[in-house]
């Protein structure tokens, strides 16, 4: 524990540890009575009161009745204004809002004081180095799309198209649908489930059970790859890794597909009438598409994987305590329950921005307008494109992105802003660090961290 006070005129800030403090304002009466007493004479004349003209009410009167209320009025709109120019001011990466101290503010006799001084509670980040240079180094993993993959892809192609039928017992490659239930009552969440994809020993107490079987799972080894579930269930990474014990899952419903033969029709189904001709061309296409499906997998991969590396090396230090409170007392809905499961993902995601924004600030990646507009075009762009309506559509697109980017309440605007820069850290990030690339399978890459 240290202390620590810097005053700027009659604001005072004391630092009680590393990350929280506490702010004094003090008002003497000389700092609010003028601002008060106009406020009494400005309502004195448009007050309307049985028995005076409009705009005769004596200022008497009016701070007889009124006085208390216009005073509290604006020292709260002092208060703000000087709080809100202080914390632009300094040099501390403030976090959350200023919290009152209200136990000492249910005190103030507003009748009978004339200077006031009112706390606040406020948490900042620690001041943190963080050098972008080649000796960080990290790999970045691309999958091998070989003879495996083809196969398992057109497999599951033959599968989708085939005509699909309810069973009595689960057999292997059949989809399973059910309820995945948590001991504590946190997870509850229908999931179907390709039995393709289960780990060898949950496979074993998949196949051969009914519906209405209830099976005990480990989660983590529930599927060959075993970030899969943690996707499913709509869990962070670190809220999956704390899960402890077993899972139950409840049988509700299970299909099965005829797979349909590999002939000229099924190429035709899954790329269109003639798009290939032969098996050969066929493969060789599947190979091309798949390639491409997973390239997005990678990079969120591998950003992911270059986020935790920058906030291990960065050890940003936050007032957990005090956001703990804030987040509480901001926000009607959050539960002690619902801020012990999401808070550390909350925590990591904030010292992401600080480190995001100080790359932003350091390297001036700001954007224009121009580039938020484009980016909205091009995703507009795609869609159409992927529902083959793109021609004739290109003359509409500025009016079809300006309506989109104003949508929601401007947040939309905000969401594309974000993701354009947010490439263009990873961009700024991934030229200046040491990246080694590596080829791995698709097993292999389903296993990783």
């Amino acid at each position: 524990m240290f202390t620590e006070k810097f005053t700027t005129l009659d604001i005072t800030l004391d630092k009680i540890n590393k990350t929280e403090a506490v702010i004094k304002i003090s008002l003497k009466e000389a700092d609010y009575q003028s601002a008060v007493s106009q406020k009494i004479r400005d309502y004195s004349k448009k007050a309307n009161i049985k028995g005076f003209r409009p705009g005769k009410v004596p200022e008497g009167m009016i701070r007889k009745m009124y006085g208390k209320a216009l005073l509290v009025d604006e020292i709260n709109h002092m208060l703000s204004h000087k709080l809100t120019d202080y914390l632009r001011a300094s040099d501390l990466q403030f976090l959350g809002e200023p919290l009152p101290n209200r136990e000492k503010a249910d005190k103030i006799n507003w009748d009978a004081q004339k200077d006031f001084e009112f706390e606040y509670s406020i948490g900042f980040a620690n001041e943190f180095e963080l050098a972008i240079d080649k000796k960080l180094k990290i790999e970045r993993f691309t999958i091998k799309i070989d003879d495996q993959v083809i196969n398992e892809t057109i497999e599951n192609l033959q599968r989708q198209f085939g005509e699909p039928e309810i069973a009595d017992t689960v057999q292997e490659k059949d989809y399973v649908f059910g309820e995945m239930k948590s001991g504590d009552g946190s997870i509850d969440k229908e999931i179907k489930v390709d039995t393709k994809e289960l780990d060898k020993g949950t496979l074993k107490k998949f196949r051969g059970a009914k519906t209405g079987d209830q099976l005990t799972i480990d989660p983590k080894e529930f599927y060959k790859n075993p970030n899969q579930l943690k996707y499913q269930l709509g869990l962070m990474d670190e809220e999956f890794k704390k899960l402890k014990g077993k899972l139950t899952y409840t049988i509700k419903g299970i299909q099965r597909s005829k797979e349909v033969p590999v002939n000229q029709d099924f190429f035709d189904k899954t790329f269109g009438p003639g798009a290939v001709d032969s098996l050969e061309a066929f493969r060789a296409k599947v190979k091309d598409e798949v390639s491409k499906s997973y390239v997005r997998e990678e990079e969120q991969y591998f950003h992911y994987k270059l986020r935790e590396l920058l906030l291990e090396k960065a050890k940003i230090e936050l007032p957990k305590e005090f956001l703990k409170r804030w987040l509480k007392e901001t926000n009607e809905e959050m539960s002690d329950e619902i801020l012990t499961k999401e808070f550390d993902s909350y925590a990591r995601e904030l010292q992401w921005s600080l480190i995001k924004n100080k790359i932003i600030k350091s390297q001036n990646l700001r954007l224009e307008n121009e580039e938020v507009v484009n980016e909205a075009k091009n995703m507009i762009r795609n869609q159409f494109a992927a529902s083959g309506l793109l021609e004739g559509f290109e003359d509409q697109l500025d009016a079809f992105a300006n309506n989109y980017l104003q949508g929601e309440n401007g947040n939309n605007y905000m969401k594309v802003h974000n993701q354009v820069q947010q490439r263009k850290v990873m961009e700024y990030l991934t030229r200046e660090i040491t990246v080694k690339d590596k080829e791995i399978t698709l097993e292999a890459f389903r296993k990783l961290d």
